[in-house]
């Protein structure tokens, strides 16, 4: 799982991994980080990365989904 910590460090282009899909071939879905890391001053506890997945599939990593990826 990743922790608060180790998402604030995530970078452009950067890969993990989810803990809870998977591919057909039975491997994690990878998903890439397509953006920068969107921090709030207000609130430490909160944050926001852009994700994407294969051409058409996009989200976001926030505060309430770091359990359901890893990062390798």
């Amino acid at each position: 799982m990743i922790t608060l910590e180790q998402a604030k460090r995530l970078t452009y282009r950067e890969t993990i991994y989810s803990v809870n899909d998977v591919n057909a071939d039975g491997s994690p879905q990878r998903w890439r980080i397509n953006g920068k890391v969107q921090l709030w001053k207000r609130d430490a506890g909160r944050i926001r990365i852009p994700i994407k997945r294969g051409l058409y599939e996009n989200s976001y990593l926030t505060e309430n989904n770091l359990g359901e990826f890893i990062y390798s």
